[in-house]
């Protein structure tokens, strides 16, 4: 834990979160957890493999990896 009002080490895992609700949580309703689970598995791997990002060079973040490595 940091000191009081400051917590920069949150700030990526918390607007991860932000984004999986807004994109996936909010916009359907889940009739099943099996079924929310695998959602949830798409999402991911779409966010870590398809997703491109301008700041990576038009890349998604597992080819920057993989070209920065």
């Amino acid at each position: 834990m940091s000191r009081k009002g400051n917590c920069p080490e949150n700030a990526c895992a918390e607007n991860f979160f932000s984004l999986l609700k807004t994109e996936l949580l909010y916009l359907q309703e889940f009739s099943s957890v099996e079924y929310f689970i695998s959602e949830l598995t798409e999402y991911i791997d779409w966010y870590n493999n398809k997703r491109i990002k301008l700041k990576l060079d038009a890349l998604s973040p597992v080819e920057y990896r993989k070209i920065a490595a």
